[in-house]
């Protein structure tokens, strides 16, 4: 933990450390950090415990989880209680930078303002989708899966939160309903959708969406 702290520091971050789940639920509700770096194994209080509790008090705050190798399900557990992405130990120090720098700068988004990305802008006020000028017809459903995707930039979504997200709790549908939608929509936006450069698979949770510079 030094060893991150001290490197965060290093690049002009103030960085608060706890040493156990419940300190660093303490520190999450009064200091109301920028961002919360959660790691799911911790004394006292698990990070999925903090993170629930945290998204409980509608808190937009962006949460990163840390999480061992392999442990597709509390990845995805971790998502679906909030989380807005995750890095697997061990991780360069690199890459967690690069994962923080992403979630601070997309944390606040603008909801009304159109999303752009590659050659197309998203109206999410106007509910259309527009190439170069020209609008792309959208189903429903399509749209409102891009719409989720395109708010949430740079964030690993599991199947289960887009599920509920998207088709909501009382409609009975399966994953394969998600990975159809995309399928669809990946037609409609990507140049090469085999090798999708916006909708990218993430194996075993989901997917995440890139919008580029």
């Amino acid at each position: 933990m030094r060893g991150l702290k001290d490197s965060f520091s290093a690049k002009g971050y103030e960085v608060l450390a706890a040493t156990d789940g419940a300190k660093g639920m303490e520190l999450a509700l009064s200091a109301f950090p920028d961002l919360i770096l959660l790691d799911i194994m911790l004394p006292r209080m698990n990070g999925f415990e903090i993170c629930r509790a945290i998204r409980e008090r509608n808190s937009e705050m962006p949460i990163l989880i840390v999480t061992a190798k392999g442990q597709e399900e509390d990845v995805i557990l971790g998502l679906n209680l909030g989380a807005d992405d995750y890095i697997v130990k061990p991780f360069r120090l690199g890459e967690l930078h690069a994962r923080v720098n992403a979630l601070l700068r997309r944390s606040k988004p603008k909801q009304d303002a159109p999303c752009r990305f590659g050659e197309f802008e998203l109206d999410l006020t106007g509910r259309r989708l527009y190439r170069d000028g020209h609008e792309v017809e959208l189903t429903a459903k399509e749209f409102k899966l891009l719409a989720h995707f395109a708010s949430r930039p740079g964030r690993a979504l599991s199947r289960d939160g887009i599920l509920d997200a998207v088709w909501g709790y009382s409609v009975i549908v399966t994953p394969r309903s998600i990975d159809r939608c995309v399928a669809t929509l990946r037609a409609k936006i990507e140049a090469d959708p085999h090798r999708p450069v916006f909708i990218q698979t993430i194996r075993d949770i989901g997917y995440r969406f890139e919008p580029g510079p």
